[in-house]
């Protein structure tokens, strides 16, 4: 019978060299399927931590982590892409890295050399406010007839019938239009079954993956 190796009690476990943090599970999928649709050849782990302050608790912690190469960060801009910006520098104000953190997002994404390599996504583009959705809309194909539909039965919910918030709108749209598929499934799926088409955006994002993880180290 083979035995179980055992961790010695009180060693932490440690992250792996290069590691993205997520908010939640749904960009862990969008990530991975983007990842196998864009036929982007390298290795990460993808942690999700569930929700905006798990990312911020999880980098804390992970930063000065023995063995890190890379950290990458993704996050929603929501309401407040500046505000989210300024969480991010303050999780960081300690270390040296906070040297070459520019004042805002870059357009493609920013990575920041050094041991380790940083880099921050701020969804849907590091330029508007929004989420996961909002990057997705963008994926869907610009000829598509019935998107336009789905944007008036959403816009058409009577105001004492929504259950959302106004600024949540396109998310409600991005999850009409995905109903209306040959089999209803997640945003992911929408990816891999070609649903979803990449455009500049998308395209950047898959750029900033390889130049975050992809690219040798000094």
């Amino acid at each position: 019978m083979t035995q179980r190796r055992r961790t010695p009690r009180g060693s932490p476990s440690l992250p792996p060299p290069k590691v993205l943090l997520v908010e939640g599970s749904d960009d862990q999928n969008v990530i991975q399927s983007l990842k196998v649709a864009g036929g982007l050849n390298v290795d990460f782990v993808v942690r999700e931590q569930g929700g905006f302050d798990g990312v911020i608790n999880g980098l804390r912690a992970t930063w000065q982590s023995s063995g890190l190469q890379v950290v990458g960060v993704i996050i929603d801009a929501d309401e407040d892409l500046t505000r989210q910006w300024r969480n991010i520098s303050e999780a960081l104000r300690s270390e040296p890295v906070m040297r070459d953190l520019p004042s805002e997002p870059q357009a493609g994404g920013t990575v920041i050399p050094g041991r380790p390599r940083l880099g921050i996504w701020v969804m849907p583009d590091n330029m508007n406010f929004g989420e996961l959705e909002d990057f997705i809309a963008k994926m869907i194909p610009q000829s598509d007839p019935v998107w336009p539909r789905a944007g008036r039965y959403i816009d058409g919910i009577p105001d004492e019938h929504r259950q959302f918030p106004e600024h949540k709108s396109l998310r409600a749209k991005v999850h009409a239009w995905m109903a209306t598929r040959s089999r209803p499934r997640p945003m992911w799926s929408g990816i891999t079954e070609n649903d979803l088409v990449f455009e500049p955006n998308s395209t950047a994002f898959l750029n900033w993956l390889q130049r975050l993880f992809g690219d040798d180290l000094p």
